[in-house]
């Protein structure tokens, strides 16, 4: 009995350590490949090699530190959420972050992220750790859509006058889901009472409960992590824009910039072919207030490079501590 034991402790081991392995071989080949045939990311570095060097480092330099600070903050937010389900420090929160964002570049529509944060948990609560995990991204997308679709209506009102009635009726439309949105997400509790309604999926009502156990207080904290994530990700680009195109005014910049967010966020996509939809969606809109269409994709091209490529690269780092058959309660 002695020796099965064994036998299947040292087949869980090879099993961990071949999962680990191919998680950074992918993530490595799909980095790889996509950097080096990135011509945005060239085309980034031969727009800054035109301004002042002192002035491209510093403003670099600011941009990096503040995604060290954006996903910081996305660990004190993780800390806090998955608080109800265990005990972390702040160091082992920014493990899982970063962890996860390795997982992320090579699964659709970041998917890998929730798995790969998830593993830092016991066990038996990694699957509540999802759900968890989805209130805290649930509020983030409350921010971008109340925040994107007041610039969209900025956008129709400024470069496509419409007719008034239609006018206002768009934006009528535009309030309400955005008071749909808010109302929603401080009574998240409805979700789990609309889920438990659904026959076939009241036997793992278990799960999902932990949804309903954020008070609106608790809810409010981490909408605060969510709008100071907003804040510190929206300056980069503010600052990188303002490096490459000093001529363009901020508010229609900042515009600007929040409907890119919003449009990507609202289509799939792989994280790292998630560049050309950003790249896309800022040159379609971009244009209407700036002709350097260049400048604008490598822009976004840069901003992706930093806040993305690079975390997932430092997350590798801690894909070697995960555990796959942790038995801890």
């Amino acid at each position: 009995m002695q020796k099965i034991y064994l036998l299947t402790t040292s087949a869980k081991k090879l099993l961990s350590y071949s999962l680990k392995a191919a998680i950074l071989i992918l993530a490595f080949v799909y980095i790889y490949r996509r950097i080096n045939n990135d011509t945005n990311l060239k085309q980034f570095g031969i727009l800054i090699s035109r301004i002042s060097r002192d002035k491209a480092v510093i403003t670099m330099s600011f941009v990096f530190l503040l995604m060290l600070v954006n996903w910081v903050l996305e660990a004190f937010k993780w800390k806090y959420v998955a608080r109800k389900l265990a005990k972390m420090t702040i160091w082992q929160s920014i493990e899982a972050v970063f962890c996860g964002l390795t997982w992320a570049v090579f699964t659709p529509n970041r998917l890998g992220e929730y798995g790969g944060r998830v593993m830092f948990l016991p066990n038996r609560k990694r699957i509540l750790g999802i759900f968890a995990m989805a209130v805290g991204s649930f509020g983030q997308n409350v921010i971008t859509n109340v925040l994107g679709l007041t610039a969209l209506i900025w956008f129709a009102f400024t470069f496509h006058p419409i007719n008034y009635f239609l006018a206002a009726g768009l934006s009528l439309a535009a309030i309400v889901f955005m008071g749909f949105l808010l109302v929603f997400y401080f009574n998240i509790g409805w979700l789990v009472s609309l889920l438990n309604k659904i026959s076939f999926l009241k036997k793992y009502n278990r799960f999902f409960d932990i949804i309903g156990k954020y008070k609106t207080g608790e809810l409010m904290n981490i909408m605060w992590f969510c709008m100071s994530r907003f804040f510190v990700f929206s300056s980069q680009y503010y600052l990188v824009i303002h490096l490459l195109m000093p001529a363009i005014p901020a508010f229609p910049m900042m515009m600007m910039v929040f409907i890119v967010f919003i449009v990507q966020s609202a289509l799939p996509s792989l994280d790292l072919f998630d560049i050309g939809v950003r790249s896309m969606t800022a040159s379609a809109f971009f244009i209407y207030i700036t002709d350097q269409k260049i400048a604008v994709v490598a822009a976004v091209s840069s901003i992706w490079f930093i806040n993305l490529i690079i975390p997932a690269i430092l997350g590798s780092v801690f894909v070697l501590k995960l555990r796959f058959f942790d038995r801890a309660a």
